[in-house]
């Protein structure tokens, strides 16, 4: 028996659509067809010019056919205001990271100011999220239900770090659809991925993960300071290691007994994919404290394996690291 993934940042998350009356999300399949695409942006101006396809201006028409876009492909929403024209800013820097992951994050870009119906309906999520209604400000969308990742403004390192673990949490939950993109006419084509990570991602989607795993160690043999392959690695084997787990049994033996090393490792694998990052660190962290020896080194280097799979920049995994120097020195 197999835990149900949930993604690390939605617990909390309400749905999207019920705000405004709306009916919630379409089952998987549903047509989302129709919702019409923005524009590449013109090169005058200054702004980005983005692969068709890749973002989505939202109305009140489109909203609930936007949402279930996100069934199979993670999304971004961003909500600005034409009232307050700096607003726009923080959507051409949302595109510009989103069009450089090639099609794997869609972008949802609605005007309030434009959209009385949309402020109306975005108002209580808003002050749920972040305390106020405030703009612009910024959701990730996983099988139609929102995230909230920041409120206003940010630069672009911050957006891209933030986009990184949105896609590791889509990853976690088996979201790995692509939007498909049609390139900017003049502009250069981009890079395809390599061959390595190509088989990686369709084993992924295939369900296979020893594959995937294999093609990650292959590129990592191939050049050990491959960076997404060391990534894409440490996600794929928690996926595996938790897809053929006893839920019940691993939770009771971990009750049981809290000094027991494999109960106590298989259940933190479980608690980060059902978005419990912070019992998964806590309880490795008090393995660490009273462990020595091996076991230490072991507890020690799947705690580190965790915090790779969540990634560097969340803040989560910086108080982990503090911790766990604390508690090793």
């Amino acid at each position: 028996m197999s835990e149900t993934p949930q993604p690390a940042g939605t617990r909390g998350a309400v749905d999207l659509s019920s705000v405004s009356g709306l009916p919630s999300a379409a089952p998987a399949g549903a047509g989302a067809s129709g919702a019409p695409e923005a524009p590449a942006a013109p090169a005058d101006g200054g702004r980005p010019a983005v692969p068709e396809g890749l973002v989505v201006q939202v109305d009140a028409t489109n909203l609930q056919s936007s949402l279930n876009r996100t069934l199979q492909v993670p999304g971004v929403l961003v909500l600005w205001s034409s009232a307050h024209p700096q607003t726009l800013e923080l959507v051409d820097t949302v595109t510009r990271v989103a069009a450089s992951l090639e099609g794997r994050v869609l972008v949802l870009v609605a005007d309030l100011s434009a959209e009385p119906e949309l402020l109306q309906a975005f108002q209580p999520l808003l002050v749920q999220a972040f305390g106020q209604p405030t703009v612009p400000a910024t959701f990730g969308l996983l099988q139609g239900q929102p995230v909230p990742l920041f409120p206003g403004m940010q630069p672009e390192s911050e957006v891209r770090a933030v986009l990184d673990q949105l896609l590791q949490a889509a990853v976690q939950n088996g979201i790995t659809g692509r939007v498909e993109l049609t390139p900017v006419p003049g502009a250069p084509e981009d890079d395809e991925l390599p061959p390595l990570h190509q088989a990686a991602y369709d084993a992924i989607e295939a369900g296979d993960y020893a594959a995937a795993v294999a093609a990650y160690e292959q590129a990592l043999a191939e050049n050990p300071k491959d960076h997404d392959a060391e990534l894409g690695l440490a996600q794929v084997r928690l996926l595996e290691r938790a897809g053929s787990v006893d839920v019940n049994a691993a939770r009771a033996a971990a009750a049981a007994d809290p000094t027991d090393i494999d109960a106590a490792v298989t259940v933190a694998d479980l608690d980060v994919l059902g978005g419990h990052v912070e019992d998964a660190f806590t309880r490795l962290l008090d393995l660490v404290r009273s462990t020595a020896g091996e076991d230490r080194d072991r507890v020690r280097t799947h705690l580190l394996d965790l915090f790779a799979v969540v990634g560097n920049h969340d803040e989560r995994v910086r108080k982990g690291r503090t911790a766990l120097m604390s508690a090793l020195f």
